[in-house]
């Protein structure tokens, strides 16, 4: 997954590398949380992330609700009901590695746990839309405070997060983190960070700082509780 990170920046079309980056993302998800919480477990809590954000991105594109009014452009392929499958996918992937930062954080589980994990999964959004707005993606039909994003799109990605965590926990019930989830976690924010800092032409360092802080804000954290277990 990292290296088709750095070609993607390396690369004149770096949207290309979208769809093969979400699936590798999706691979390393389910392959971690297979270690740390048993195979079907990992499926299931998947699967269940999967259709939970689909159904948001569905019933946002159709009605505007919870994020705001958007579309996609047909860079993103395939696509279902005007709803591209890897995006799908990037709410599982990203789904399972922020219920494993939340797991860390707050190991005692309940609504703690929702709302931790519903914002380390947030929190990854000011990154992905930036990024995902300036490859022509998807656009927005009014302007924004960050970077031409709504605020309702913040809002909506933190309902629909706790939502995912909502599902990935009645699976995994008290399973604990799994480092390699935390890891996964890590990387994409550290990542994220360099290339919004250094790599995007041009680069965009307020955007590096706020993601970089944000996602740091959860993955420090649970870091240390998890070295502490």
């Amino acid at each position: 997954m990292m290296g088709a990170q750095v070609a993607s920046g390396l690369d004149d079309r770096p949207e290309r590398y979208t769809g093969p980056i979400v699936v590798l993302l999706a691979v390393c998800a389910v392959a971690f949380a297979a270690d740390a919480w048993g195979p079907a477990r990992a499926t299931t809590a998947f699967g269940a992330a999967v259709l939970t954000g689909y159904a948001a991105e569905l019933a946002g594109v159709l009605t505007g609700f919870p994020f705001g009014e958007y579309r996609y452009t047909g860079v993103l392929w395939p696509q279902v009901a005007g709803v591209p499958v890897v995006v799908a996918l990037a709410w599982g992937g990203m789904g399972l590695a922020a219920y494993a930062v939340a797991a860390a954080v707050v190991p005692a589980g309940g609504w703690a746990r929702v709302c931790a994990g519903a914002g380390a999964l947030t929190a990854w959004d000011l990154f992905l839309d930036p990024q995902m707005v300036r490859l022509g993606l998807w656009t927005w039909a009014e302007d924004g405070f960050y970077r031409g994003i709504p605020l309702t799109n913040f809002a909506g990605w933190l309902l629909v997060s706790a939502l995912v965590m909502l599902v990935v926990g009645r699976v995994c019930g008290a399973a604990g983190p799994g480092r390699g989830l935390l890891a996964l976690y890590t990387v994409m924010a550290a990542m994220e960070t360099l290339a919004f800092a250094a790599v995007f032409d041009p680069p965009d360092p307020l955007v590096a700082v706020a993601g970089g802080i944000t996602m740091g804000a959860f993955a420090a954290p649970a870091w240390r509780r998890s070295w502490q277990r």
